[in-house]
């Protein structure tokens, strides 16, 4: 079964809407495919009905931002959208987006770097603003050179971070996950920056909140971190997934959509 089950829409900061995402999925020849939009749920309707229409598996997703780490993120799958302690953590994080969208003008303000907040909200139309969409004005107006340098200069610095918006723990996402009827899945490992012990540790810590899996197969990970994230997964018997973490050559131009042969019966089954 070929599956991509780490996607982006125009409901969070992926380039394409919905119905676009599952055109190009089912082009690629997925079976399967999970919409994993950062802290919302508002893409999956239309996600969901474009699968019906084309025969594509459409897996209803989402991807929660947790507050231990930068980038640590939970993905849920197989849940209920109409789960309200699910919506309830969804108005939450858009609350704090929205908060957080005024410190980006401000700290980049005060880097000498102008950007208007209605050619945001213009860019990023109904979606969530996030950091992808500073990047791209940020190119078109000449502060840099690609979305790459916008990040490692301004939008992903530890100076940046010191004032990050409020998230909550991993424990509330992943029981928010569970409560929703969804399974909780570490996504790409790697963004923890943790040395061997330090990581298996804090599995060892999602694993007594209910994690149910790692995102074991990332288009980032080395060869050598894929191997000790599936070990890993062994130990604490925890199942594999896959994803591309696609959002769009406009938002990554190296972004693609990644087929991987997997057995994700356990998903497609719910809990």
């Amino acid at each position: 079964m070929k599956v991509d089950l780490h996607m982006h829409s125009t409901a969070s900061d992926g380039q394409h809407r919905p119905e676009e995402l599952i055109r190009l999925a089912k082009d690629a020849d997925l079976d399967v495919m999970a919409l994993t939009d950062h802290d919302t749920l508002s893409g999956l309707k239309e996600a969901c009905e474009a699968g019906q229409a084309c025969g594509l598996h459409v897996i209803p997703g989402i991807e929660l931002s947790a507050m231990e780490y930068d980038n640590l993120h939970i993905l849920g799958y197989a849940l209920s959208p109409d789960n309200a302690e699910l919506q309830e953590l969804c108005a939450f994080a858009l609350a704090e987006r929205e908060r957080h969208t005024l410190y980006i003008i401000d700290f980049l303000r005060r880097k000498g770097i102008q950007i208007d907040l209605e050619e945001v909200k213009a860019l990023a139309g109904q979606a969530a603003i996030g950091r992808p969409h500073f990047a791209r004005i940020m190119v078109e107006h000449g502060y840099v050179e690609n979305s790459r340098e916008a990040f490692d200069r301004y939008l992903d610095t530890e100076e940046y971070h010191r004032v990050d918006r409020k998230k909550p723990p991993a424990q509330v996402c992943i029981e928010t996950i569970h409560k929703a009827g969804g399974f909780a899945v570490l996504a790409h490992p790697y963004q923890l920056y943790l040395e061997p012990g330090p990581l298996e540790e804090q599995i060892r810590t999602f694993k007594s909140y209910g994690l149910d899996g790692i995102e074991c197969l990332y288009p980032k990970h080395s060869p050598e971190q894929k191997a000790l994230y599936l070990q890993l997964a062994q130990k604490y018997q925890l199942h594999v997934t896959a994803g591309s973490d696609f959002h769009g050559q406009q938002v990554h131009k190296k972004d693609r959509i990644i087929p991987t042969d997997l057995d994700i019966e356990w998903i497609l089954k719910n809990r």
